[in-house]
């Protein structure tokens, strides 16, 4: 079912006027003459007609309503407006009052509020090791909880749970920028060897040899 704010951006718009040509200030003429301002009248009146048949819708939308009736919708919705609230912020908080109370009950619910809201980064850590069990721990940004330090604090009063101690951790994001590329590489291996080779190339040489044998022998 939509809401009331998305079927009024559905609704259609009306036709724009149309002259005859040689009235319209640009085909024949340099300037626009009767019956162009009656047209325009028209259609002015008409438009006049559409907003007044929208003011009942606009008035059960609590992004367009008085702050009058924004008052009654917040009571219907249990949502109760905190001291220097801006108006933008109590509007979206009676908005969404449907959907945070539905989210509520989980981890990605609970972060979905504090993005409707306009808290862009927050992590929700429970169950952990050597904290309590009951101990749910919420981590922000430094800006978030200065700038939002009531704001945080009615969403845990409104949406938390029972039994459950929430603390706030303050961190410090940091945005990097990734950039992909195509990358290759081409490998080449080179091996070396030895090729000294040794030839040896005998010469012929004529080899002589001479061998004597003298022998002794002693007599009486």
């Amino acid at each position: 079912m939509k809401s009331v704010h998305d079927a009024m951006k559905t609704m259609p718009d009306l036709p724009a006027a149309k002259v005859p040509f040689w009235e319209d200030g640009k085909t024949l003429v340099t300037t626009v003459i009767e019956p162009y301002f009656i047209t325009r009248g028209i259609m002015d009146f008409f438009q006049y007609i559409k907003n007044g048949l929208q003011l009942p819708l606009q008035q059960l939308d609590p992004l367009t309503c008085s702050e009058r009736v924004l008052g009654l919708i917040a009571w219907q919705r249990d949502i109760v407006r905190f001291e220097h609230e801006p108006l933008d912020l109590y509007r979206k908080r009676v908005a969404f009052a449907f959907i945070n109370a539905k989210d509520a009950g989980e981890v990605a619910g609970f972060k979905g509020i504090f993005t409707r809201l306009g808290i862009g980064w927050v992590q929700i850590h429970e169950r952990q090791d050597a904290v309590a069990w009951d101990v749910i721990d919420i981590e922000l940004s430094d800006s978030d909880l200065a700038n939002n330090a009531d704001l945080m604090m009615a969403i845990i009063h409104h949406y938390g749970r029972t039994c459950r101690r929430y603390r706030f951790q303050v961190t410090y994001p940091v945005v990097g920028n990734w950039r992909g590329g195509e990358w290759g590489c081409s490998t080449q291996t080179y091996i070396a060897t030895d090729a000294i080779s040794t030839v040896i190339t005998p010469t012929r040489t004529a080899i002589e040899c001479e061998q004597s044998i003298f022998s002794a022998r002693l007599r009486n």
